[in-house]
Protein backbone atom coordinates (compact mmCIF):
# COMPACT_ATOMS: atom_id res chain seq x y z
CA UNK A 1 0.00 0.00 0.00
CA UNK A 2 2.77 2.44 0.91
CA UNK A 3 4.62 1.50 -2.26
CA UNK A 4 1.52 2.32 -4.33
CA UNK A 5 1.10 5.71 -2.63
CA UNK A 6 4.77 6.58 -3.06
CA UNK A 7 4.62 5.71 -6.76
CA UNK A 8 1.34 7.61 -7.31
CA UNK A 9 1.81 10.57 -5.01
CA UNK A 10 0.12 12.82 -7.58
CA UNK A 11 -3.21 11.27 -6.59
CA UNK A 12 -2.67 12.31 -2.98
CA UNK A 13 -1.90 15.88 -4.08
CA UNK A 14 -5.02 15.90 -6.26
CA UNK A 15 -7.14 14.80 -3.28
CA UNK A 16 -5.53 17.54 -1.16
CA UNK A 17 -6.33 20.12 -3.87
CA UNK A 18 -9.98 19.06 -4.09
CA UNK A 19 -10.24 18.97 -0.28
CA UNK A 20 -8.85 22.50 -0.07
CA UNK A 21 -11.35 23.71 -2.67
CA UNK A 22 -14.19 22.19 -0.65
CA UNK A 23 -12.90 23.89 2.49
CA UNK A 24 -12.65 27.16 0.56
CA UNK A 25 -16.38 26.98 -0.14
CA UNK A 26 -17.01 27.24 3.61
CA UNK A 27 -14.81 30.29 4.18
CA UNK A 28 -14.91 32.43 1.04
CA UNK A 29 -11.81 34.48 1.89
CA UNK A 30 -9.63 32.91 -0.85
CA UNK A 31 -6.95 31.82 1.63
CA UNK A 32 -7.38 28.04 1.38
CA UNK A 33 -7.72 28.35 -2.40
CA UNK A 34 -4.02 29.24 -2.57
CA UNK A 35 -3.15 25.89 -1.02
CA UNK A 36 -5.44 24.15 -3.49
CA UNK A 37 -3.55 25.79 -6.35
CA UNK A 38 -0.26 24.78 -4.73
CA UNK A 39 -1.42 21.18 -4.36
CA UNK A 40 -2.62 21.08 -7.98
CA UNK A 41 0.73 22.33 -9.28
CA UNK A 42 2.48 19.83 -7.02
CA UNK A 43 0.34 17.03 -8.45
CA UNK A 44 1.54 18.04 -11.92
CA UNK A 45 5.25 17.94 -11.01
CA UNK A 46 5.14 14.97 -8.62
CA UNK A 47 5.85 12.24 -11.20
CA UNK A 48 9.15 13.95 -12.04
CA UNK A 49 10.53 14.97 -8.61
CA UNK A 50 11.23 13.67 -5.13
CA UNK A 51 8.91 14.14 -2.16
CA UNK A 52 11.00 16.96 -0.65
CA UNK A 53 10.96 18.88 -3.91
CA UNK A 54 7.20 18.39 -4.02
CA UNK A 55 6.88 19.91 -0.54
CA UNK A 56 9.01 22.86 -1.67
CA UNK A 57 6.84 23.33 -4.77
CA UNK A 58 3.71 23.25 -2.60
CA UNK A 59 5.14 25.87 -0.23
CA UNK A 60 6.48 28.20 -2.93
CA UNK A 61 3.40 28.10 -5.16
CA UNK A 62 1.07 28.57 -2.18
CA UNK A 63 3.00 31.60 -0.90
CA UNK A 64 3.18 33.14 -4.38
CA UNK A 65 -0.59 32.65 -4.73
CA UNK A 66 -1.18 34.30 -1.36
CA UNK A 67 0.52 37.45 -2.61
CA UNK A 68 -0.68 37.46 -6.23
CA UNK A 69 -3.92 35.54 -6.77
CA UNK A 70 -5.64 36.24 -3.45
CA UNK A 71 -5.58 40.08 -3.66
CA UNK A 72 -6.95 39.97 -7.20
CA UNK A 73 -9.70 37.54 -6.18
CA UNK A 74 -10.64 39.66 -3.16
CA UNK A 75 -10.84 42.81 -5.27
CA UNK A 76 -12.91 41.07 -7.92
CA UNK A 77 -15.40 39.19 -5.72
CA UNK A 78 -15.60 41.37 -2.60
CA UNK A 79 -16.20 44.77 -4.12
CA UNK A 80 -17.39 47.52 -1.82
CA UNK A 81 -19.17 49.62 -4.42
CA UNK A 82 -21.20 52.35 -2.73
CA UNK A 83 -23.76 52.20 -5.56
CA UNK A 84 -24.36 48.45 -5.26
CA UNK A 85 -27.88 47.67 -4.13
CA UNK A 86 -28.78 44.45 -2.44
CA UNK A 87 -31.69 42.62 -0.91
CA UNK A 88 -35.06 44.31 -1.27
CA UNK A 89 -33.55 47.59 -2.53
CA UNK A 90 -32.65 45.77 -5.73
CA UNK A 91 -36.39 45.60 -6.50
CA UNK A 92 -36.61 49.30 -7.30
CA UNK A 93 -37.18 49.72 -11.03
CA UNK A 94 -37.95 46.02 -11.59
CA UNK A 95 -41.03 44.91 -13.48
CA UNK A 96 -43.56 42.32 -12.38
CA UNK A 97 -47.11 41.08 -12.86
CA UNK A 98 -50.04 41.54 -10.50
CA UNK A 99 -51.11 38.13 -9.14
CA UNK A 100 -53.84 39.31 -6.81
CA UNK A 101 -55.67 42.51 -7.72
CA UNK A 102 -54.51 45.62 -5.91
CA UNK A 103 -57.53 47.30 -4.34
CA UNK A 104 -58.02 51.08 -4.33
CA UNK A 105 -56.34 52.38 -1.14
CA UNK A 106 -55.52 48.75 -0.35
CA UNK A 107 -53.07 46.00 -1.06
CA UNK A 108 -52.58 43.16 -3.51
CA UNK A 109 -49.81 40.79 -4.59
CA UNK A 110 -47.18 41.23 -7.31
CA UNK A 111 -44.88 38.49 -8.66
CA UNK A 112 -41.32 39.54 -9.47
CA UNK A 113 -38.81 36.87 -10.57
CA UNK A 114 -40.73 34.10 -8.85
CA UNK A 115 -41.21 35.95 -5.54
CA UNK A 116 -44.59 37.33 -4.54
CA UNK A 117 -44.62 40.70 -2.75
CA UNK A 118 -47.37 42.59 -0.97
CA UNK A 119 -47.98 45.71 -3.02
CA UNK A 120 -49.93 48.95 -3.16
CA UNK A 121 -50.60 51.31 -6.04
CA UNK A 122 -48.66 54.57 -6.31
CA UNK A 123 -51.81 56.52 -7.27
CA UNK A 124 -54.03 54.59 -4.79
CA UNK A 125 -56.21 53.24 -7.64
CA UNK A 126 -57.06 49.61 -8.20
CA UNK A 127 -54.94 47.51 -10.55
CA UNK A 128 -56.47 44.27 -11.88
CA UNK A 129 -54.69 40.90 -11.82
CA UNK A 130 -52.51 40.20 -14.85
CA UNK A 131 -51.38 43.82 -15.27
CA UNK A 132 -47.68 44.50 -15.75
CA UNK A 133 -46.30 46.92 -13.18
CA UNK A 134 -43.03 48.58 -12.22
CA UNK A 135 -41.71 48.97 -8.65
CA UNK A 136 -41.24 52.63 -7.73
CA UNK A 137 -40.75 52.46 -3.96
CA UNK A 138 -40.35 50.08 -1.04
CA UNK A 139 -41.36 50.39 2.58
CA UNK A 140 -40.32 47.39 4.65
CA UNK A 141 -41.73 44.39 2.77
CA UNK A 142 -44.46 46.31 0.96
CA UNK A 143 -43.66 47.63 -2.50
CA UNK A 144 -45.31 50.51 -4.29
CA UNK A 145 -45.98 49.92 -7.99
CA UNK A 146 -47.24 51.77 -11.04
CA UNK A 147 -48.73 50.47 -14.28
CA UNK A 148 -46.40 50.11 -17.23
Amino acid sequence: MIEYISQNLWQLWAVVAVGCLILELTSGDFFIMCFAIGAAVTALVSPFTSFYVQLAVLAVVSVVCLFTVRPVALRWFHRNDPDRVSNADALLGREGRVNEAIEADGYGRVAIDGDVWKAKSVDRESIPAGTNVKVVARESTIITVERI
